[in-house]
């Protein structure tokens, strides 16, 4: 076998041997703890005879990963090929082998769940045949780079997670490479500085991809380099995988954490100066609510999430804030780059949580830019795609590149890719080493272009005013007017003909609950009062229009003056009697006109204007301090309103950045003539097939 992709056929060969007592779906639960430790059997060969010689001595851990030259051991007496010498005692001696590596070791595979598996595997006379399987390949890194085990890895999973939810995507490594283009875009000298120490992080690491590049990244520079890796991964399989990778490599398993990293942030207080995250997109965190609403109340702005939450049924903005947690303030900061789908770009009204937290990024001038990805890289979903690249010391110096200080990037790379020669999933393209060249040096260029725009941060808020225009109506009691009272809920919900029809068939069946009964004696109850407002509203029936709301409701109060009616009723009645009417006067709250809420209207304000009349004190409410703003809504609106005026306490700043708009290519549409040449050759070529068919 001369290259990885031989490998990976070979141990999919052997994950075909599990078929019949485990679905396609399930192979991976077998597969990948039996890759991981072949690969550790394999690493371990050299100096598993040493490590047997010293462990007989009950020596302390350290001095037996010291023999063993790597932060792990295996002090059993089998390796994989001694294990097949007693086929009999299988399943006692490969779990022997397992008991037998050091406690990080056994952790992995506990979080593998692996030893219900061996179990099952012996059960079905497969035990053996696996390991002997296994056996037949060398996973030695001589043989194998970390690289390759970690294209392996990705390979393995992405086939047996085929059927995963589009959320639950693994990152194609030429995405990866991308992003880490793009974070290390402009700090060339510091790569090279000998002995320098760089931190990584990655909160929702799956099985390390974007570590372990960014690291192959970082040495390629500066071998000298140390790099301290730190990972949070929630899904116990993927992180088994990650913390593998991390131990093979010689770094810190330590600094990758199991568990959510939203109710449980593994590495609370770290900072890092570079991050990268690839977040399940429109992922639910309603079951972290309370504890994240609880942070929020707590901590405000010295917690993660002060910005604002999002809907809970996509926290991709509570991945960003938690990633931003972790910059570092100093003269250097911190660059990061996160994927997302287009929602987190424009989703939520002004004033939404999604809108808040935009604003802040948008206003602390974090956002440096943002990248489209092609459609169809990614193996379970082939949705539109973003990277976000972040930075809280955007450059400002000319002499160390194009000044980003208040500006954002847009980069249109959605045709930059290829096609696949097959599809893996929903995997149909792919990104060239020339693409993610020529991104980066678009990127780097900083220069408007066809596939790139420059913004101020500003040109992506806005004001949103709302516009209220007087409420003026009309009464009468006329038959039709009367009818228009079912529309009315509070009158019309005193009765439900369908639903007394149904507690009346429970009350002949003697099956209704006493709280239903309840309910029934309530909705007789409503039908009399409603019988009681139609008999006296048709006795008073009369042609003469009431142009004055107050003058109304005073001979309504006339009339019902026997019958005792709520505020929600009697509003009912006297909506359901009313008509608009310009003509008529005005309708009051106090000394002000009353809004009518069905003509109000919203005008969207960009930011990029003179809107200097606006500002946001502590507490976020908009103070109005000059009157500047109203040249802007008499020249927008008053040409097509007659009378409105501004409800300042409605008003409201919003960011959105909606990307397409400002890529948008207007294609010129098709002569008329010439579709409806095609139309008529098309049903041409219809009716002589319906003809055949009649034939």
């Amino acid at each position: 076998m001369v290259n990885f992709n031989d490998k990976i056929n070979f141990i999919w060969k052997i994950a075909e041997l599990l078929r019949g007592p485990y679905k396609p779906e399930k192979y991976g639960d077998v597969i990948l703890p039996m890759s991981v430790l072949r690969r550790f059997d394999c690493l371990l060969a050299d100096t598993k005879e040493a490590v047997l010689e010293m462990a007989a001595n009950d020596v302390p851990p350290a001095i037996l990963e010291n023999i063993s030259g790597h932060r792990f051991y295996n002090k059993s007496k089998f390796d994989f090929e001694k294990l097949l010498d007693d086929p009999d005692n299988i399943k006692a001696n490969f779990e022997s082998y397992i008991l037998g590596f050091s406690s990080n070791i056994r952790e992995i595979v506990e979080n593998f769940e692996f030893i219900n598996e061996i179990k099952k595997l012996d059960d079905n006379n497969l035990l053996f045949l696996v390991i002997k399987e296994f056996a037949n390949i060398d996973l030695h890194p001589d043989l194998v780079s970390n690289q390759e085990m970690g294209y392996i890895f990705e390979e393995l999973i992405r086939r047996f997670s085929e059927n995963a939810e589009a959320g639950d995507h693994y990152t194609p490594r030429e995405v990866i490479e991308l992003m880490v283009e793009l974070i290390f875009n402009g700090v060339g000298e510091e790569l090279t500085i000998p002995g320098k120490i760089f931190t990584v992080g990655d909160f929702a690491c799956g099985t390390g991809g974007m570590l372990s590049v960014a690291t192959n990244y970082i040495k390629e520079f500066n071998p000298d380099a140390q790099v301290e890796v730190f990972g949070q991964e929630i899904n116990n399989q993927s992180y088994a995988i990650c913390k593998s990778d991390i131990l093979i490599k010689g770094q810190d398993e330590k600094n990758i954490i199991f568990g959510d990293s939203f109710s449980n942030d593994g590495h609370k207080d770290l900072k890092v100066r570079f991050a990268l995250m690839n977040p399940p997109f429109g992922v639910d965190w309603k079951k972290n609510k309370p504890f994240i609403d609880n942070e929020v109340s707590q901590l405000g702005f010295d917690g993660r999430f002060g910005a604002g939450l999002p809907r809970t049924s996509d926290g991709s903005l509570l991945f960003l804030q938690h990633m931003l947690s972790k910059r570092i303030e100093d003269e250097n900061g911190s660059r990061m780059a996160i994927i997302f789908n287009g929602s987190p770009l424009f989703t939520g009204d002004a004033g939404s949580g999604e809108s808040e937290i935009r604003r802040w990024i948008i206003e602390n001038d974090f956002v440096e830019g943002i990248v489209a990805l092609p459609n169809d890289l990614f193996y379970n979903t082939g949705i539109a795609t973003y990277i976000w690249v972040l930075s809280n010391r955007k450059n400002e110096d000319i002499l160390k590149g194009p000044i980003r200080k208040g500006k954002i990037q847009l980069v249109d790379a959605s045709s930059f890719y290829k096609k696949m020669r097959k599809s893996l999933g929903s995997k149909r393209n792919e990104l060239a080493k020339e693409h993610i060249k020529e991104i980066s040096r678009i990127y780097g260029d900083f220069k408007e272009g066809e596939y790139c725009k420059i913004f101020d941060n500003k040109d992506f808020g806005y004001l949103k005013v709302t516009i209220e225009r007087p409420l003026r109506l009309n009464f009468q009691i006329s038959e039709e007017r009367i009818e228009n009272l079912y529309t009315e809920s509070a009158f019309s919900r005193l009765y439900d003909e369908d639903k007394v029809q149904d507690l009346e068939l429970e009350k002949e069946k003697k099956t209704i609950k006493k709280k239903d009964l309840t309910e029934l004696e309530k909705m007789y109850k409503g039908k009399e009062l409603q019988d009681s407002i139609l008999t006296i509203l048709r006795e008073n029936i009369w042609d003469k229009v009431y142009k004055n709301r107050e003058e109304f409701k005073g001979v309504l109060k006339e009339l019902f003056k026997d019958i005792k009616l709520t505020n929600a009723q009697s509003k009912a009645i006297l909506m359901g009697l009313s008509e608009r009417d310009e003509t008529a006067d005005y309708c009051m709250k106090g000394k002000k006109k009353e809004a009518d809420t069905s003509l109000r209207d919203t005008e969207t304000i960009p930011l990029s204007i003179d809107v200097d009349g606006y500002s946001v004190d502590t507490d976020k409410h908009i103070k109005k301090e000059k009157e500047n703003i109203i040249d802007y809504v008499n020249r927008e609106v008053a040409p097509h309103v007659k009378e409105f005026w501004i409800d300042h306490s409605k008003t409201r700043i919003g960011y959105e950045i909606p990307f397409t708009r400002y890529f948008y290519k207007y294609e010129k549409l098709r002569p008329f003539k010439d579709i409806m040449a095609e139309l008529a050759e098309l049903e041409k070529e219809i009716q002589e097939e319906i003809e055949k068919i009649n034939d």
